[in-house]
């Protein structure tokens, strides 16, 4: 082994010596009546965002209930400690919250759910059609002392390992989209940006401008990604190579980190993607394609589709960044020049060729935002 060789074997295990002394972890054994106790006093709180994700079919619940009743083994759940000694839960949500479904203690947006009523229970079939209140005594003690084990960062670990803890935990299968798990991970590095994504999702011209994306998909945060896609692209968009979700994510943690050197000014971010999109909506009245400024192009029926695409998204309201400054939404003559830009653009080859399947890398991103870019400033000229 060389001397170099050396040097670095020794870096790296100094390197993750540190990490490990930057975590402080804790494990203990919680019955689900104390974690029960916990969250009705406040000491134990799911977060309303996650709570929203909890998405177990109620057969899926029933039969959680019943692997407790059978005494089968159960993942851990995590936590993280806060400064005042609470608890979150970061993982186990689904667990957790069917075990409090059943007892009847689950509130949800401010409303108390009605207990849970055991079906498709396949291995003791008895319980199906019985509440939490039917079962015999003994039964009712053995949930209550069923136990889970809970691993527990505590207050002490470095907040950035928190977070991508959380983010490991959480980034498989199929349990939360890539945006339900940024909204719900960043809060560990910080809240300000993922509230300003919020808050511009609300934004009445962008929201008018994607109505036709799926009430499934909004429910899901689509919303809020293209609210991110769109200053990740305005912003990072020469640094977009395939992997959508991934860059995505890269952007929302390089901004909401303090000790990344990425700056956001939010007042001239916040006006531009207003204006961005008041400026859409006077090209889709213009146009009069109501919700489908961003719908696909129908060339065998020479008309745009309602159905959303994220490619003429990109196309149209990042291409529009190359004339952001010039243009005055209050000007009807640009608008008329912008609006024959997009009508045009939508249906043609040249910018189709740029969108549908296997087109997410970066050769397909910048002819699409391009195409438009260079024509929305050669309209002003």
């Amino acid at each position: 082994m060389t001397d170099r060789d050396s040097s670095t074997q020794g870096e790296m295990i100094e390197a993750v010596d540190e990490k490990i002394s930057a975590i402080r972890t804790q494990s203990l054994d919680f019955s689900f009546n104390e974690l029960a106790d916990m969250y009705s006093d406040g000491e134990l709180i799911i977060k309303p965002d996650f709570q929203r994700m909890f998405r177990w079919s109620e057969g899926a619940q029933a039969r959680f209930i019943e692997s407790l009743l059978l005494e089968l083994p159960i993942p851990p759940i995590f936590l993280i400690e806060r400064d005042d000694r609470i608890y979150e839960l970061i993982d186990g949500l689904q667990r957790f919250s069917s075990y409090l479904h059943f007892r009847g203690q689950l509130t949800m947006e401010g409303e108390k759910l009605p207990p849970l009523v055991l079906s498709d229970c396949d291995i003791v079939k008895e319980l199906n059609g019985h509440t939490y209140k039917d079962l015999p005594r003994a039964l009712e003690i053995k949930l209550k002392r069923s136990y889970v084990r809970a691993e527990i960062l505590r207050k002490e670990s470095d907040p950035r390992l928190r977070y991508y803890m959380f983010k490991r935990l959480n980034t498989g299968g199929e349990r939360l989209t890539e945006q339900e798990v940024r909204n719900a991970t960043i809060r560990l590095l910080s809240n300000e940006f993922n509230a300003f994504i919020v808050e511009l999702s609300g934004d009445a011209n962008f929201k008018e401008s994607i109505e036709s994306v799926n009430e499934n998909a909004v429910l899901r945060k689509f919303d809020e990604e293209l609210v991110l896609r769109f200053f990740a692209l305005r912003n990072w968009g020469d640094r977009y190579k395939h992997e959508v979700a991934d860059f995505l994510t890269e952007y929302m943690e390089a901004v909401s980190d303090d000790a990344d050197p990425t700056e956001f000014d939010y007042d001239r971010e916040r006006e531009a993607f207003r204006k961005t999109f008041l400026i859409i909506k006077r090209i889709s009245d213009i146009l009069d394609y109501g919700s489908k400024i961003f719908g696909s192009y129908d060339p065998r029926k020479n008309q745009v589709r309602g159905q959303f695409s994220v490619f003429h998204f990109e196309g149209i309201a990042i291409g529009l960044q190359s004339v952001i400054d010039e243009v005055d939404p209050e000007n009807a003559e640009q608008m008329d020049a912008l609006a024959e830009v997009v009508r045009v653009g939508k249906a043609d080859p040249v910018f189709l060729r740029a969108t549908g399947g296997g087109k997410n890398d970066r050769v397909p991103y910048r002819a699409r935002v391009g195409y438009f870019a260079d024509r929305f400033v050669g309209a002003l000229s």
